[in-house]
C-alpha cells in the first residue's frame, strides 16, 4: 500500500504522507471481536504520573487477535482486510467453516476470498500458520512464537518478518527482524510470509495535532531543561548536554541493557547489528 502526498492547503498537510489504506475493505470491526480499553493517561492507582509523554487521544476499541492460532485443521475464509487502531498491521477477519470468526495479523498479498489453514498438514502458504517443523527453510515467517501454545510474539508489525534459517536438535535457527539470530523450539508455531502495510514507516504526521489524536503529548529535549530537571540539561546557549541519556541517566547509545544473566541468553546465536552512525 503506497503512501500519499498531499496538497499544501495548509501547514499540517505541505509536509505530509499518510497511507492510501488501498487494502482495507471495511470500515467497522466485527462487534463480536472488540472490546473496551481503559487509559491510563500515564497515572498509576494514585494518581500520580508515572509515565510522561502520553494521554488525550481518540477513543478505541481493542480487536481480540488470535494470536495462537489453535483451531487446527479447519480452513477459514477471508473476509474482509481491516484498520487496527492498536498496531501498525492491518487485520483480517476470517470465518471458518464451523462459522467461527477470528481476527488475525494480514500478511502481506492477503485478499478477501483467500483461505488460510493452521496447524499440522497446513500447506506452506501465505498467511497458514505452521510449526517450525513444517516449515521449509529460508521461508520468510511473522508472528512467530517463542514458547510453545503462548502465542505469537515476534515479527507482528507492520512489515516485519524473520527468516528460519536452519533446525538442529528440537531448536530452529530463526534470524530475527533485527537481524538477530536465535533458537527457537520447533514445536512453536510461525505464519507463512510477512505482515501487511509494509509502507507505515514511511508516513509522515504533518503537525502535531495528529500525534496528539494518537495519545502522545509534547515531549520536551532534555538539552532544553535545567540541570536539576536532566542530566543532559544546562549550559549556555545551545551548549551540548553531553552524552545522550535518559532522564534517569540510562545511556541511550552504545550502553547494553539486556541482563547478564537472562535466562533466555542462551537462545541467542548472534546479537543484532548496530546501525551506522
Amino acid at each position: 500500500m503506497p503512501v500519499k502526498k498531499h496538497k499544501p492547503v495548509s501547514p499540517g498537510t505541505r509536509h505530509r504522507l499518510s497511507n492510501t489504506h488501498s487494502a482495507i475493505t471495511a470500515s467497522k470491526p466485527e462487534k463480536s471481536l472488540t472490546r473496551g480499553i481503559k487509559n491510563s493517561g500515564g497515572r498509576n492507582a494514585k494518581g500520580r504520573m508515572t509515565v510522561r509523554n502520553i494521554g488525550g487521544g481518540h477513543k478505541r476499541r481493542y480487536r481480540v487477535i488470535d494470536f495462537k492460532r489453535d483451531k487446527e485443521g479447519m480452513a477459514a475464509s477471508v473476509l474482509t482486510i481491516e484498520y487496527d487502531p492498536n498496531r501498525s498491521a492491518h487485520i483480517a477477519l476470517v470465518e471458518y467453516t464451523d462459522g467461527e470468526k477470528r481476527y488475525i495479523i494480514a500478511p502481506n498479498g492477503l485478499a478477501v476470498g483467500d483461505t488460510v489453514q493452521s496447524g499440522s498438514g497446513a500447506s506452506p502458504d501465505r498467511g497458514n500458520s505452521l510449526y517450525l517443523s513444517e516449515i521449509p527453510l529460508g521461508t520468510p515467517i511473522h508472528a512467530i512464537e517463542m514458547s510453545p501454545g503462548k502465542g505469537a510474539a515476534i515479527a507482528r508489525s507492520a512489515g516485519t518478518y524473520g527468516v528460519l534459517m536452519s533446525r538442529e536438535g528440537k531448536f530452529a535457527t530463526v534470524k530475527m527482524p533485527s537481524g538477530e539470530v536465535r533458537r527457537i523450539l520447533l514445536t512453536c508455531k510461525a505464519t507463512i510470509g510477512s505482515t501487511g502495510n509494509a509502507d507505515h514507516g514511511l508516513e509522515v504526521m504533518g503537525k502535531a495535532g495528529r500525534n496528539r489524536w494518537k495519545g502522545r503529548r509534547p515531549r520536551v529535549r532534555g538539552v532544553a531543561m535545567n540541570p536539576v530537571d536532566h542530566p543532559m540539561g544546562g549550559g549556555e546557549g545551545k551548549a551540548s548536554g553531553g552524552h545522550p541519556r535518559s532522564r534517569t541517566s540510562v545511556m541511550a547509545k552504545g550502553q547494553k541493557t539486556r541482563a547478564k544473566k537472562k535466562a533466555s541468553n542462551s537462545m541467542i546465536i548472534t546479537r543484532r547489528k548496530n546501525k551506522k552512525r
